[in-house]
């Protein structure tokens, strides 16, 4: 006796960790105890296709945003320009975003090796796991099937099929979003603080990853949980300070060695005009984004009616131009279910978990769809992947509450209603991709009508209720579906893609081509004037005037150099030629930059063929102040930089630093230019005479 049970008190270390893990994973997937068997092979099913379909090619677009690829680069070699997210291995200057989304980047590429795909790598797996947490976040409320629904149709939304192929920070924040959801869930449900900290760490990694656009659910996270956490409602108020706290602390430490280590010790803070985090916080990735009023960006947006830089604002925005394609296939859709879901839930119980799960959702897809309406600034269409959770789990949950009542009169007219609305709206945005599938909107319209017809018939057993639930799942998704295919099919560079066809009145500014004035005008986005005299000029690598990356088929890859150039180059990026390369790798050893160039998107086609440091003057937009003029004399001075590339981009826009454009005319003025494959190089440590 005592020898078996001295055995199976040793065993039992070996086993618990193993037995909580799998406890863990059943409890994830299986959410509640009434799991069908055949739920968990339609999860497995459901997260292996969309594996597939976000890791098909995945090498595809190359460097995909060289900006974010290179600062990868960097702190794949070096600690300091990890942990700072610096644009080059010498650490003069940040990307203009905090570094998190970076790390995975930079971690992935030590451990693999720097390509294409181990910078890529992270944001597949972040997106696979993104539609696991969606599902699990149903699931807990919801039948398998409505999970399984939601999960699916986030797998499937055009931009997210874009985003989680790609290497900006949005996939991270979405990812850290959807976490946050899903703890804020677990704590309203068992009223347990550990869960709502955990929630409010999430939000402050989000924050690491994208600053303030990780803010905007925190009222609906904290407002939900104060409304239905099944605790006292001092109990509540406590654990929302505690997550308050957790976030402050989670985000804060970085922010902290930002703001304390001396700007001598550290790099620049990119896209600030004072060197300062906080500046950049508040202002250009802050309330700027909201007012236009960015200084050192490109360029506002519209208000009211009136088009802007970034097309014009208000309720509409997200169903123009190429915007729709991106996210709203079941916008319309969402918002109906979504109304009548909260009906059919009003009267249950405070705590009732299935309108907790409705209101996180609900309040998220609301809250971020106006700030994106109305925000006066930069805005992409490829922000809007922060809307596919939501909006897929609204629909999803929303229509099976829907169904639900299918026996009723006026639930039948809903579901018939609301499908006839999505496939015209599908059919309307088909329609905009002229020269893309043209019977697909046809096929989308005749199945959808078909479905809204059997929608309307009264129960009449299992079989037709199978059959009218396969046309509307079929009518309802195989539009977005399609657009999510021909994204992962193909490449995507540059600083502004989207994904889908090309739809007409598509373009940078909502539809506005040439919005950025042509490649080399040497005048500012903004329409400034350049200091007096010749600036440097050349051809920036192959891909930054809008020409497609080799092999890339017509139609392809969309990047902002397409409508219209884009800053001489600023806002683009590709390879650099050989010759170029080989002519920045002679004796990079005995530089700390082999190279300096205006624009980190410059910079970095450079950087990446290379390997060494090429400093971005100016930052993304080439409007920093950073380096000034006196500070590059005396750096070029102490022979710590070789070459200077000439891309005729003057880098000043809103107000912001001419530092880069002194520097351009200095070295014009100083030092010989030479042609390299078209590229113009001067050699810094031979000047003129």
């Amino acid at each position: 006796m005592t020898a078996s049970t001295t055995t199976t008190t040793s065993e039992r270390p070996h086993r618990r960790p193993a037995e909580a893990a799998a406890a863990a994973l059943r409890r994830l997937i299986r959410g509640r105890a009434d799991t069908a068997v055949w739920e968990r092979s339609a999860l497995i099913g459901l997260l292996l296709a969309t594996a597939v379909l976000y890791l098909w090619n995945l090498s595809a677009s190359g460097w995909a945003n060289s900006f974010y690829s290179a600062a990868a680069q960097a702190g794949s070699v070096n600690w300091e320009a990890f942990l700072y997210g610096s644009s080059d291995a010498a650490n003069s200057i940040t990307v203009d975003k905090p570094p998190a989304s970076l790390w995975l980047m930079a971690l992935s590429a030590r451990l693999f090796g720097l390509s294409s795909f181990s910078i890529l790598l992270p944001e597949a797996i972040m997106g696979v796991v993104t539609v696991g947490l969606v599902y699990a976040t149903v699931r807990r409320h919801f039948s398998s099937r409505t999970a399984l629904l939601a999960g699916a149709a986030l797998a499937i939304t055009p931009v997210a099929a874009l985003m989680f192929r790609f290497n900006n920070p949005d996939a991270l924040l979405v990812l850290l979003m959807t976490l946050a959801t899903y703890f804020t869930l677990r704590g309203i449900e068992s009223g347990k603080i550990r869960w709502v900290m955990w929630a409010g760490a999430m939000i402050g990694f989000g924050f690491l990853t994208k600053q303030l656009q990780a803010f905007l659910i925190l009222p609906v996270l904290a407002g939900v949980y104060l409304w239905t956490a099944p605790v006292v409602l001092r109990a509540r108020l406590g654990h929302l300070f505690a997550a308050l706290g957790t976030l402050i602390v989670s985000a804060g430490w970085w922010v902290a060695i930002v703001e304390l280590v001396p700007a001598s010790m550290r790099p620049y803070i990119g896209g600030s005009q004072s060197n300062s985090f906080l500046e950049l916080t508040f202002g250009y990735n802050g309330f700027g984004r909201l007012t236009g009023n960015e200084t050192g960006s490109v360029g506002g947006g519209g208000t009211g009616t009136g088009a802007g830089m970034w097309g014009s604002t208000g309720i509409l925005r997200l169903f123009e131009g190429e915007i729709g394609g991106q996210i709203t296939w079941l916008l319309p859709a969402a918002l109906v279910v979504m109304v009548v879901g909260f009906v059919l839930l009003w009267k249950t119980p405070r705590v009732d978990p299935r309108r907790a799960v409705l209101a996180l959702f609900g309040g998220w897809f609301v809250v971020t769809a106006l700030a994106f309406s109305f925000m006066a600034g930069i805005f992409h269409a490829y922000y809007t992947v922060a809307l596919a959770p939501p909006i897929a789990a609204v629909v999803a949950i929303g229509a099976s509450l829907v169904w639900s009542r299918r026996a009723e009169l006026w639930a039948r007219i809903v579901s018939a209603a609301t499908v006839a609305l999505t496939v015209i709206w599908a059919f309307s945005l088909l329609s905009e991709a002229t020269n893309w599938l043209p019977w697909l909107k046809w096929l989308v319209l005749v199945m959808g009508l078909a479905a809204a017809v059997l929608l309307l018939l009264p129960r009449r057993g299992r079989a037709l209720a199978e059959v009218t639930l396969v046309v509307t799942l079929v009518s309802t998704l195989i539009a977005p579906a399609a657009y999510s295919l021909e994204t992962v099919s193909t490449a995507h560079t540059g600083s502004i893609v989207t994904a889908g066809p090309t739809v007409s009145g598509s373009g940078f500014g909502g539809g506005r081509p040439g919005g950025m004035g042509q490649p080399g005008d040497g005048q500012s986005a903004a329409g400034g004037t350049p200091p007096t005299g010749t600036l440097p000029t050349g051809t920036p690598p192959a891909g930054q005037l809008g020409q497609q990356p080799t092999g890339q088929a017509a139609g392809g890859a969309r990047s902002f150099g397409e409508a219209g150039g884009g800053m001489g180059g600023l806002l683009g990026g590709a390879s650099a030629s050989s010759t170029v390369v080989a002519a920045l790798d002679s004796n990079a050893a005995e530089y700390t930059w082999v190279a300096a160039a205006v624009g980190s998107n410059n910079a970095a086609s450079y950087q990446l063929a290379s390997g060494f440091p090429v400093m971005a003057i100016g930052g993304f937009n080439g409007s920093d102040p950073s380096p000034t003029l006196a500070k590059f004399k005396a750096l070029v001075s102490a022979g710590e930089i070789h070459y200077f590339v000439g891309s005729g981009s003057v880098g000043r826009s809103s107000e912001g630093s001419s530092a880069s454009s002194e520097i351009a005319l200095w070295v014009a003025a100083t030092f010989t230019a030479k042609t390299v494959d078209g590229v113009t190089i001067y050699d810094l440590t031979a000047p003129v005479g």
